[in-house]
């Protein structure tokens, strides 16, 4: 009798039936077991509980309804959880972080199926990227705002066309002229979230040391001190750093997140930081860093 093949019978049936509610019962009887042996031998094969699995592999399925901007309540009412905080609670104990936190960077396309004999076989996985762990205390941004949404992606587009606009208009050079920053370097940081209505603000701006010089079209604001993972993307061309830096969201929010030990703090602000290492007439590969606010789970 050849168990995994049994087992990856229940594992195709539960992606059939995502949406639908799913017991050990129907899947003990499928693999052709008895409730317990079931148990047991699923728990052996893939390395948690059955539920926990079914309960794991729904929420990767939300990722995806995510990414096209359904509601949170419809998506918690696909997938069978009884009300949208509890779906919440769920995402956040199985990934480290609110499902909007998960929508504002990381939009991705359906996850894909589980092959149980091909991940025996191939225990490498993908890029392993481990952060830094620093702490960082409180500093001072001045930059510009613009705001945007979530609704039909439209924050992919617009964010880099306002690091356009603020290059062409010379926005940014006015900030290093005016500020006189005491590092090179910008930051691109995402404040006043409304969950209800997926609208957020976008600031791009440079450290400072005081908000004495700052003009009446900049936005100032403070970054409360924290500790955060600090990820590093791949080193790559100019023109694989924007799917570099997507790909790094990526891991960070499905691989690193899920199995850290840690869950992002919400009290506390995450931004991307730009520095010589993204300049192309400087370096033949680009990198930047990803600051994520944690704490222990």
């Amino acid at each position: 009798m050849d168990y995994m093949n049994l087992i990856q019978m229940t594992l195709d049936y539960i992606e059939d039936h995502i949406t639908e509610k799913i017991t050990v019962n129907q899947l003990a009887d499928i693999a052709g077991f008895s409730t317990y042996h079931y148990y047991r031998v699923f728990n052996s094969f893939v390395g948690m509980p059955v539920m926990e699995y079914v309960t794991r592999r729904k929420l990767q399925y939300t990722l995806h309804e995510l990414s096209n901007n359904s509601k949170v309540s419809d998506i918690a009412f696909n997938y069978g959880f009884d009300t949208h905080a509890g779906f919440t609670k769920a995402f956040k104990k199985c990934f480290g972080y609110a499902p909007t936190f998960y929508r504002l960077h990381a939009p991705i396309g359906l996850p894909q199926k589980v092959n149980l004999r091909k991940l025996k076989e191939n225990k490498t996985g993908g890029i392993i990227l481990q952060p830094k762990i620093i702490q960082r205390d409180a500093f001072k941004i001045v930059g510009y705002k613009f705001k945007t949404t979530l609704r039909n992606n439209a924050h992919s587009r617009d964010i880099p066309a306002f690091w356009d606009q603020c290059n062409i208009e010379g926005k940014e050079s006015n900030l290093y002229h005016t500020q006189n920053p005491p590092r090179h370097g910008e930051y691109g940081i995402c404040v006043n979230t409304n969950m209800e209505t997926d609208d957020f603000s976008y600031v791009l701006g440079v450290e400072v040391t005081s908000f004495d010089k700052v003009i009446e079209e900049m936005f100032q604001l403070e970054v409360p001190e924290a500790t955060y993972a600090v990820f590093t993307t791949p080193l790559v061309h100019e023109d694989d750093f924007v799917s570099s830096i997507q790909g790094t969201w990526k891991y960070i929010l499905e691989e690193w997140f899920p199995s850290s030990g840690y869950e992002i703090d919400d009290t506390k602000l995450d931004f991307e930081f730009y520095d010589e290492r993204c300049h192309p007439w400087e370096h033949d590969k680009l990198s930047m860093d990803i600051y994520i606010p944690i704490t222990k789970r």
